[in-house]
C-alpha cells in the first residue's frame, strides 16, 4: 500500500479513481484547486486527505511537502499541456501516472526517458481507455497475424456519464481541427468529429445498436502503425449517446475546419449549458470496441473485440489501468523510464476489475470474403497477372503510388461534368490510391498531386458497380492472362435507370507491363459532348 497524490481526485474521472485506490487500501491525497471540494470529496471518506494542488504553479512544493510515493495525475486537459508535473516527479525521484489520451501529450513523455532512467522512476502516460486498454487488446488481437491491414476503434459514452470541464476542454479542443491519420499506406489529414458514421457495440447479440461517432484524435493514431506488422490503417471515433448532440457538433466542425472560428473551446459554457439541460435524456449504458483485419497466411480475419458498460458504470474503464498499474509501481515492479502506457498491460489484467463491473466484453472472430473482384471473378481472378491481382488484394485498407496522366475535354459541358466529379486538370502528377474496405465494399481514393477524387465500388450479381456520387455505373470484367477490361453494361442517377444510348462510353483496362507494374487506362466520353476525361498511368504498391 501507498501513499498517493491524486491531482483532480475530485473531478469526473479523478473522483472514481480516487474511490478505487481507497477501495484498494491506498492512503489518497485528493489534490485539486478547490480546496473547498477537496474537503468536501473527502469527508467521511477513511485514508483521504485533501490539498490544494495546482499543476501549473506550485505542485513541486506540494509534492515536497508531503512527500508521495506515487503522483497521479487525472486533472486533465493534456490537449496543449507541458510536463510540469512529470519532470517535477522526476527531479524529485516519484513516480508518476496519468490519465491523458491527448496524442502529443503522451506520445511525447518519451523524451524525459533518460532523466527519469537516471531518477530510477517510472513515467508512464495514457493510463486510460487509450492507449492503455487500447493496446492492450491490439496487441492480443494481432498476436498470430502475419500482416494486420487495418484498424478500427470507437467508444460512445452514455449520455449520464459525467462531462465536466476537463473532458469538454479535451473534446471541443479537436473539433474541427486537423488530424493525421495513417490510411491508404500513408498520412493523410481528415478532421475531429468529420467522417461520422454508425456503429453498433454488441455483446452476445445486445448492446448499444448503430450509436453516431465521428473521429477523435487520440495516441493510438500515432503509436500503432509502427507497431504491428503490415503497418495498418488506424482510425479512432467517439461520440455521445444522442444523435442531436452529434450531429450539432458535427455542423460545428465545419467552421472550424474552414477557419472561422480557432476552436469551439470559447464555447464551451454556451455547449455545456445545453448539454446540461438534456442530461437526463438517454440511457445510462456506455460502450467500446475495436475491429481488426489482417491476415493469417492467404486468409483473411476480422477479430471484433467489444465491451458494453450497463447502469452508468461506463466511466469507470477509462480508471482501471491507473489502478493496475499504481500496485505495480508501488510493489517495485515497473521499469524505470519515461514511456506511454500502449505496451504494459495485458488483457487479462483487466479482468478481475471488469468482473466487480456492470460490463460484459467478448470477442469474435470470422473469416473474411475473398476481395471484391475476386468475388466477382470467381476462378477468373487467379489467372490475372500478378500486378492486377495484388492490386485488388484489400481486406480493410491498402495503398498505391505512382504516377498519372491526365487529359480533359474541352467542351464546356465535359469540363462541368470533370468538375463535378472532382476529376483533376490536365497534365502529369504523382499519383497515390487509398483502398478503403468495409463489409465487401471498397472505396477508392485517388491524389493526383493535390487533387482529390473518389468512387466506391460493390458486388452486384456478377457485376462491379462503380458510384461517383448519385451516378451508378455497372460493369462487366471480361479478362484473360493479360489483364482485365471494365465493359459498361447499365447505368442509373439517383437509383432511376438511364437509358444505354445516353450512357458514356467508357474505356477501362488494367494490365501488367514489362517492369512488373501495374498499369491502367480510363477513357470516358459522352454522346454530343465527346470526351470528358482520360487518365492513364502506372501504381505499386506500397510496401511501409
Amino acid at each position: 500500500m501507498g501513499r498517493i497524490l491524486v491531482i483532480g481526485g475530485y473531478g469526473g474521472f479523478g473522483a472514481r479513481l480516487t474511490r478505487r485506490l481507497l477501495a484498494a487500501g491506498h492512503e489518497v491525497l485528493v489534490g485539486g484547486r478547490s480546496a473547498d471540494k477537496a474537503a468536501a470529496f473527502c469527508a467521511g471518506l477513511d485514508r483521504a486527505e485533501p490539498v490544494v494542488a495546482d499543476r501549473d504553479q506550485g505542485i513541486g512544493l506540494v509534492m515536497a511537502r508531503h512527500r508521495p510515493d506515487l503522483v497521479i495525475d487525472a486533472a486533465g486537459p493534456f490537449q496543449g499541456s507541458g510536463y510540469i508535473v512529470p519532470q517535477a516527479c522526476v527531479a524529485m525521484g516519484i513516480p508518476y501516472l496519468d490519465l491523458a489520451d491527448a496524442r502529443d501529450f503522451v506520445c511525447g513523455i518519451g523524451a524525459l526517458d533518460q532523466q527519469a532512467r537516471a531518477s530510477r522512476v517510472a513515467i508512464i502516460s495514457g493510463a486510460s481507455s487509450v492507449p492503455a486498454l487500447s493496446g492492450a487488446i491490439v496487441r492480443r488481437l494481432a498476436a498470430d497475424l502475419s500482416q494486420v491491414d487495418s484498424i478500427a476503434m470507437a467508444l460512445s459514452a452514455s449520455n449520464r456519464a459525467s462531462a465536466g470541464k476537463s473532458i469538454a476542454d479535451a473534446m471541443l479542443s479537436y473539433i474541427g481541427q486537423p488530424v493525421r491519420l495513417w490510411r491508404g499506406k500513408r498520412w493523410e489529414t481528415v478532421h475531429g468529429w468529420q467522417e461520422l458514421r454508425r456503429e453498433s457495440m454488441l455483446v452476445a447479440g445486445t448492446g448499444l445498436a448503430g450509436r453516431l461517432v465521428g473521429i477523435a484524435d487520440v495516441p493510438d493514431h500515432a503509436i500503432v502503425p509502427d507497431a504491428l506488422p503490415g503497418r495498418p490503417a488506424v482510425t479512432f471515433r467517439a461520440g455521445t449517446e444522442l444523435d442531436f448532440q452529434m450531429a450539432s457538433l458535427w455542423l460545428l466542425s465545419w467552421p472550424v475546419r474552414w477557419g472561422w472560428l480557432r476552436s469551439l473551446l470559447s464555447w464551451r459554457r454556451a455547449l455545456m449549458a445545453l448539454y446540461r439541460a438534456s442530461a437526463r435524456l438517454g440511457g445510462d449504458r456506455s460502450g467500446m470496441t475495436i475491429t481488426l483485419k489482417g491476415r493469417s497466411g492467404d486468409a483473411g480475419i476480422e477479430r471484433r473485440w467489444t465491451i458494453v458498460a450497463t447502469n452508468g458504470e461506463g466511466p469507470e474503464i477509462p480508471t482501471l489501468a491507473a489502478e493496475i498499474l499504481a500496485g505495480r509501481i508501488l510493489a517495485g515492479h515497473a521499469t524505470p523510464g519515461a514511456r506511454h502506457a500502449w505496451y504494459e498491460l495485458e488483457p487479462e489484467d483487466f479482468e478481475l476489475l471488469f468482473a466487480k463491473l456492470a460490463v460484459r466484453h467478448e470477442t469474435v472472430e470470422r473469416a473474411l470474403s475473398p476481395p471484391l473482384y475476386a468475388r466477382v471473378m470467381a476462378g477468373r481472378f487467379e489467372r490475372l497477372p500478378q500486378a492486377v491481382r495484388a492490386l485488388h488484394d484489400v481486406h480493410g485498407d491498402d495503398g498505391a503510388a505512382g504516377e498519372g496522366t491526365v487529359e480533359r475535354g474541352s467542351n464546356p459541358l465535359a469540363r462541368i461534368a470533370g468538375w463535378l466529379v472532382r476529376f483533376p486538370p490536365s497534365g502529369t502528377y504523382p499519383l497515390h490510391v487509398s483502398f478503403a474496405e468495409r463489409d465487401g465494399v471498397e472505396t477508392w481514393t485517388r491524389h493526383f498531386g493535390k487533387h482529390r477524387f473518389r468512387s466506391t465500388l460493390s458486388q452486384r450479381g456478377a457485376r462491379i458497380t462503380e458510384r461517383f456520387g448519385p451516378l451508378r455505373f455497372a460493369f462487366a470484367l471480361p479478362s484473360d492472362d493479360q489483364g482485365l477490361a471494365m465493359v459498361i453494361t447499365r447505368w442509373s442517377a439517383f437509383h432511376l435507370p438511364l437509358p444505354r444510348f445516353l450512357a458514356p462510353r467508357i474505356e477501362a483496362r488494367e494490365w501488367q507491363d514489362n517492369a512488373g507494374r501495374f498499369r491502367f487506362l480510363v477513357a470516358i466520353r459522352a454522346p454530343l459532348i465527346g470526351m470528358i476525361v482520360r487518365y492513364t498511368g502506372w501504381l505499386m504498391p506500397v510496401w511501409e
